[in-house]
């Protein structure tokens, strides 16, 4: 399985595309989840279904960002144990995280069923999306476990290498949930909770596949399969995992947190603007794709290299990681800012929706460049064992000053644009606290070579 899987060996940039790839088809497949809602909402049951949907997709990922960024931190762990062949540790850290994955996924039922109404007030959702918001986040949330096992299963497969099989079972349950948003929606004319529904019941799909083959691995005496009788928390890797995981999930939350107060200020503007803001998440999430990628794939590789004892290597993944994800998302921005009015048309054929989600993108589509840099630096921060770093620069950056900005600057200036140059106002200045801590981190790195 190693010599197949694992990224320790052979040539940097092809193994890493050739895991990456997989990683990327994986993630746009995922991404069609909730597009495919968004198109099909929008374009049988009118705009303010549509704002329902786009205005849960923050809080949605408020929720389950932080569920997701531990996985990620028990990842990387799993990846410098594969690489250290340390099978012992191995064996215990996937036990634990799938035992913390189905714990995670009990109590974000509980809390988003039951909260649902409370936190949609708080973000200033309009009364007349209101009901429509609360029934798709509570469908959902219905389900959400599927999402949280789902996420566990993928990130113990790609630690290890294994990035195809993700890809596969995401694709099969993607067709899946077109089919059932097309039955239930098109067919059954069902409202928007029909597209959750169809959202979970996919999502359950790919949970039961990843975790399928994972016992499947385990009767065959893998270490890192799962043995359902062993699932249990092991104290001593349960601290590891949170000592790691902890500060992924924090950085993800935070993320959301600001999204959150800035989806609400938008939601300020009406309807119209939340469905033009909510199409452009939409494109960006398919847009920023590759290099989500890059970032996952960076802190794989960095992590198992440097547990397998190879800096040199390391720098080598880290210069290439770096290169080719910033030209690729600065091509990919001009051609967002370029094609913006036909990819939001494709979600409404509201003049007033598109003319929102329009200037949105052509505000923040160029800058992608300078997002690619600080998210594939935070991928390499977690590789080296370093969460912290990447936690910190987003709490300070992408929550207290955008939301202290936000708050601010439209007390001077009531335009929406005022909104949008958050991001980009805040990406830069990470990026240059990023640059700071990288170098830093690369001159530690040299000096343990021998």
């Amino acid at each position: 399985m190693e010599e197949k899987h694992g990224l320790t060996t052979g040539s940097v940039p092809k193994r890493m595309l050739l895991f990456a790839l997989p990683v990327f088809l994986s993630n746009l497949f995922q991404q069609l989840y909730n597009t495919v809602d968004s198109l099909i909402v929008g374009n049988y049951l009118g705009s303010e279904a549509l704002a329902a949907v786009g205005s849960s997709g923050s809080l949605i990922f408020l929720m389950t960002g932080f569920v997701t960024g531990v996985s990620m931190g028990a990842g990387v762990l799993i990846a410098r144990y594969f690489g250290a062949k340390d099978n012992k540790n191995l064996h215990k850290v996937v036990h634990t995280t799938v035992a913390l994955a189905i714990s995670a996924g009990i109590a974000l039922t509980l809390i988003g069923v039951t909260c649902s109404p409370t936190l949609l007030r708080w973000m200033g959702t309009p009364q007349e999306v209101m009901h429509n918001s609360v029934a798709y986040f509570r469908v959902y949330y219905l389900g959400c476990s599927a999402v949280v096992m789902y996420n566990c299963g993928a990130s113990i497969l790609q630690s290890i290498g294994d990035s195809r099989s993700p890809m596969v079972y995401l694709i099969t349950s993607a067709v899946i949930n077109v089919i059932l948003d097309l039955v239930f929606i098109a067919g059954f004319h069902g409202g928007v909770s029909s597209a959750a529904l169809a959202t979970v019941i996919s999502q359950a799909i790919s949970a039961l596949l990843a975790f399928r083959k994972l016992t499947r691995l385990g009767r065959k005496g893998e270490t890192y399969g799962v043995k359902w009788r062993e699932v249990r928390f092991d104290r001593h890797m349960l601290r590891a995992v949170v000592a790691q995981g902890v500060p992924s999930g924090i950085q993800n939350s935070v993320i959301s947190i600001a999204n959150v107060v800035v989806q609400a200020n938008i939601n300020s503007f009406g309807a119209n603007a939340m469905a033009g803001c909510g199409s452009y998440s939409k494109v960006e999430g398919f847009a920023f794709l590759p290099v989500t990628c890059f970032s996952m794939a960076l802190a794989t590789f960095v992590s198992q290299n440097y547990g397998a004892g190879k800096p040199d290597r390391v720098k080598k993944g880290v210069r290439f990681g770096l290169v080719c994800p910033l030209i690729m998302a600065e091509m990919i921005g001009i051609t967002v800012f370029t094609l913006a009015p036909f990819l939001i048309g494709s979600f409404s054929n509201d003049p007033n929706v598109i003319a929102y989600g329009v200037m949105d993108a052509r505000t923040i589509s160029l800058f992608y460049c300078v997002l690619a840099y600080d998210h594939c630096v935070a991928g390499i921060m977690r590789g080296l064992g370093r969460p912290m770093v990447p936690m910190a620069i987003m709490l300070a950056i992408w929550c207290v000053f955008r939301i202290t900005y936000i708050t601010v600057a439209l007390k001077f200036i009531n335009d929406i644009r005022t909104i949008f140059w958050a991001y980009p106002i805040t990406w830069v200045i990470s990026s240059v606290i990023f640059t700071m801590y990288l170098i830093n981190a690369l001159k530690k790195l040299r000096n343990t070579e021998v």
